[in-house]
């Protein structure tokens, strides 16, 4: 941030006697030679005195009194000294994630509707962190790097898409993905990755993918990178939409919602994570604001700041203005005076 301030602004009062010597001026009728015994040859013919050097020399005035006053440009600079957090959110895309038994504004929406805004509420709460986005389903994939760029983050979340991937609940691989992006050696101290953690959000059970749910939770507990995760929807049967071959939807039907919390529940303790269980929007929000308090760096910042002196750029042509004012101040002299 960038201001301008005076170092001594009580000279900025002299500004204030400007008009007074402009009124005491203008009550001098004559000018006046001090000549001894001039008075009987004086004549008011004799001189014709210049206007403009007058307000040149009040601006010059003006403008020494401006760089007496130590004009500054003030830059406050905060130097961040900690380091954010590298957050990877794995996401399940799975097609139980079309699942409507959630509600907002009392319309039922299904699950990942209920979960992206909350997921772009987290990622504003964390403006210092490196935040990636890993998708999976049948397969895993990243969809977004470690990244400060949240506002492209938030452009790409906006895009994800329910049948983006072919089907299925590959949890592991999602998972190992996650813990693969994370992998960087100048944060890493004795094999363990320090300022990282992974948030895995998902509604099944672990049916697809070549790494075990168990095996990816050893893999991130012997990397030191803690787990939180999220099992989102109802128990039960639950609504499920069906659509035709052209994306319309024709109807509900009625699916037992599989989520295997046992699984999830083991990740999150082996890891030294979280488990959440959310069952509706609100619970979704709490594991959300849970994790942001539980992970979070109090950053330490140190404020200083840098001062520009601007006394020349008002002294300067104030000097200028006054020398120009004295030079051409001199009266001048009529010829036919001394005729």
């Amino acid at each position: 941030m960038t201001h301008l301030a005076f170092h001594d602004p009580l000279w900025l009062l002299g500004l204030l006697a400007l008009p007074l010597v402009v009124w005491l001026r203008g009550r001098r009728r004559i000018s006046v030679l001090l000549v001894p015994f001039s008075a009987a040859w004086h004549r008011p013919s004799l001189m014709t005195p210049s206007r403009w050097p007058v307000g040149v020399g009040l601006i010059g005035l003006g403008l020494l009194i401006v760089a007496l006053a130590r004009p500054q440009k003030v830059e406050d600079r905060r130097e961040v000294n900690s380091e954010g957090y590298d957050i990877l959110l794995a996401i399940d895309l799975s097609t139980s994630m079309r699942a409507e038994d959630y509600e907002r504004d009392g319309e039922r929406i299904n699950r990942l509707q209920a979960v992206k805004p909350v997921v772009q509420a987290f990622i504003d709460r964390r403006p210092m962190d490196r935040i990636g986005i890993v998708l999976f389903s049948g397969r895993a994939y990243t969809m977004a790097p470690l990244t400060f760029d949240h506002e492209w983050l938030g452009r790409q979340l906006e895009r994800v898409r329910i049948g983006m991937i072919e089907d299925g609940t590959a949890i592991g691989d999602g998972l190992g993905v996650a813990l693969t992006r994370l992998e960087q050696a100048k944060r890493e101290t004795g094999g363990k990755r320090m300022g990282a953690f992974v948030v895995l959000l998902t509604d099944g059970a672990n049916n697809r993918g070549s790494l075990s749910p168990e095996q990816a939770a050893e893999l991130a507990k012997s990397r030191g990178v803690p787990v939180y995760t999220i099992g989102a929807g109802k128990d039960g049967y639950v609504p499920v939409p069906v659509y035709d071959e052209n994306n319309r939807k024709m109807g509900y039907r009625r699916m037992l919602s599989d989520i295997d919390e046992g699984s999830l529940r083991n990740i999150a303790e082996s890891t030294g994570g979280k488990f959440f269980r959310s069952t509706d929007l609100d619970t979704v929000e709490g594991a959300f604001k849970a994790i942001d308090k539980a992970q979070k760096i109090e950053f330490q910042a140190k404020s200083f700041l840098i001062t520009t002196e601007l006394f020349w750029w008002a002294a300067g042509p104030a000097l200028l203005l006054l020398i120009v004012s004295a030079a051409f101040a001199r009266p001048t002299w009529r010829k036919e005076a001394f005729a």
